[in-house]
């Protein structure tokens, strides 16, 4: 088996001292050469296994997937709990006589046909699953061989998330919803409780949506089931779970209520609550919302706390870059970030003042609620119902001699009143509006009631944005648009010796399936310049502010994500979903 593992790992292009120092370390440390070398990181895992398959003479199969009408009885078969502890997948049902005593299956045709059972795995070397595995099939096993990625990925698929913790759990009675069992002890997640709990159920659920770097985790009874999707790039993914989840959905929402220091007795009124969670050494920020519904209650989890403020990630065009570091150098006056909810907003004001943070500036914040918590600047939640308002709040704010002062959104007169009056006095004020896009920020404070003299001498610039998916870079595809398709999405000019992308169809693992991974903001940025107040002081038309914002050098939005099309970072698609409203 040896020269098999040296011979199939040398045609997948690894270094024989590679080689030899991973067979060390599975000598070393008692684990499977497989692994050794895999886990090395020396060899491409998809190449070595494809080698690997041919020199046994296994079937190689790249993506497991059995028949939906199979699924039920393979799953009887090998269970979660299985196919978890053994990593191995059932790929389907075939006919054949196996032999026990070669590495391979051979099919006998002598023999009178059996119905067997297709097996898959990622190591051939891994002899006591092979054994499990011969004590638990009730048929004969036509072993195949896949990559390490693929088969954890179809066991998910199959059993669903958390699916071994919630077969022990079904074996042993069920979950209890008892406070003491669904102790908040467990909110350091990393840990692996060897013991099948609701506790660890839930961990897994959470714990699989940061690694598919989700925002928010919804879980949603429905009338047979227990629906949990993940939205992952803004857009909601359902995902797999246990068939008989439903039975376990008074637990599961009153593990996470306990977690969020919620009252797990009442069901009839919305709550909101929060969790400290650990993982992987971060501390992660947890709000969660719980609303009655008819089918039980539905919990949504945001996920805060796993960014990096930084200018860099924000991904600015240079051109932009130079514009925001001139406005966050300007001792005084008014940032105004426009957009819709879920634009990416708050990750803007929180970069600019992660800027701006330093042991020589007093930054205050009043946010609704304090979305992430950033060290070294003072943040004050908002309470309405004991009357700390934006407003008040605000008010409260410039007598504690603050530098820089951050208001989460002007809802009202009072609100941008205060805030103009504070950048007038020497503050340098963030906030954020509801418009469709930067100029439209001038009239909308204007409608508010702020007088327009007021809002050309305090506001510094007006920043709107949105957010577009990027594409995959290990999957995305050249492509070559028609007249008609540039003219539909709104880019009839776009020159053709420009070379543009499309997401990959189906995708690929790296962005599981979807062709897009992460995203980007889009900007447009218009600075109140001398031309700029002279027509806001007139009351000029937002036809006139945005001609003559133009001629200022504003790039718009619509322009800026064209840019990043042709850069290969977002496709001309996603650009224009979020722009479409420009073409109306």
């Amino acid at each position: 088996m040896l020269s098999i593992l040296q011979s199939s790992a040398q045609a997948a292009g690894v270094m024989d001292t590679d080689i030899q120092a991973a067979l060390d370390t599975a000598a070393g440390g008692g684990i499977s050469p497989v692994l050794a070398l895999i886990e090395s990181g020396a060899v491409d895992e998809r190449l070595f296994s494809r080698h690997l398959a041919d020199s046994l003479g296994w079937p190689w199969v790249e993506t497991p997937r059995p028949e939906a009408d199979d699924a039920a009885e393979l799953k009887r078969l090998i269970p979660a709990r299985f196919a978890v502890r053994h990593q191995v997948f059932p790929v389907g049902f075939g006919h054949g006589r196996v032999s026990t005593t070669s590495h391979q299956p051979v099919v006998d045709p002598s023999s009178p046909q059996k119905r067997t059972l297709k097996l898959a795995c990622h190591d051939p070397c891994d002899l006591l699953a092979r054994q499990a595995v011969a004590r638990q099939s009730e048929l004969p096993v036509e072993w195949c061989l896949t990559p390490r990625t693929e088969l954890l990925s179809a066991v998910q698929q199959l059993y669903g998330v958390g699916a071994e913790t919630f077969d022990a759990l079904i074996a042993a009675g069920g979950g209890s919803t008892d406070d003491q069992h669904l102790r908040d002890e467990a909110n350091v997640i990393d840990d692996e409780d060897e013991d099948a709990s609701v506790v660890k159920f839930v961990n897994q659920i959470i714990r699989e949506a940061l690694a598919q770097k989700a925002t928010d985790i919804h879980v949603e009874p429905q009338p047979d089931s227990l629906r949990i999707r993940y939205r992952i790039d803004g857009f909601l993914h359902e995902i797999p779970v246990p068939e008989n989840i439903k039975s376990l959905q008074a637990s599961v929402i009153a593990r996470i209520k306990v977690m969020s220091k919620l009252d797990i007795a009442e069901k009839r009124l919305p709550q909101d609550g929060r969790i400290n969670l650990k993982a992987d050494g971060h501390s992660i920020d947890v709000r969660v919302a719980c609303i009655p519904s008819v089918e039980g209650e539905s919990i949504s989890l945001r996920l805060l706390g796993q960014e990096r403020f930084t200018l860099d990630r924000l991904g600015l065009s240079t051109e932009h870059r130079e514009k925001i570091e001139l406005l966050l150098a300007k001792p005084n006056g008014i940032v105004l970030v426009t957009g819709p909810t879920g634009s990416g907003k708050s990750t803007t004001l929180y970069t600019f003042l992660s800027q701006l943070n330093s042991v020589h500036r007093r930054i205050v914040t009043i946010e609704d609620p304090v979305e992430n918590k950033l060290p070294g600047i003072v943040q004050i939640p908002v309470k309405n119902e004991i009357g700390l308002t934006f407003a008040s709040g605000l008010r409260s704010i410039l007598r504690g001699d603050p530098n820089v002062v951050m208001v989460g959104e002007i809802r009202d007169l009072e609100t941008a009143e205060i805030a103009v009056r504070a950048s007038l006095t020497g503050h340098l004020v963030f906030s954020t509006l509801h418009t469709n896009d930067a100029v439209a920020g001038i009239t909308r404070l204007i409608e508010m009631g702020v007088k327009p003299f007021l809002v050309g001498t305090a506001v510094r610039a007006f920043i709107a944005q949105r957010l577009v998916r990027c594409l995959c870079s290990s999957c995305k595809e050249p492509a070559n648009y028609k007249r008609d398709e540039l003219t539909k999405l709104g880019f009839p000019e776009v020159k053709k010796s420009n070379q543009l992308y499309r997401a990959a169809k189906g995708g690929c693992q790296q962005c599981r399936g979807t062709g897009y991974s992460g995203r980007v903001a889009l900007y447009e940025i218009a600075l109140m310049t001398p031309a700029m107040q002279a027509l806001v002081a007139q009351r000029a038309s937002e036809a006139d502010l945005q001609t003559q914002a133009r001629k200022d050098g504003f790039v718009p939005m619509r322009d800026y994500g064209l840019q990043k099309a042709l850069d290969g970072i977002t496709t001309l698609e996603e650009v224009a979903r979020v722009t479409s409203e420009e073409l109306e």
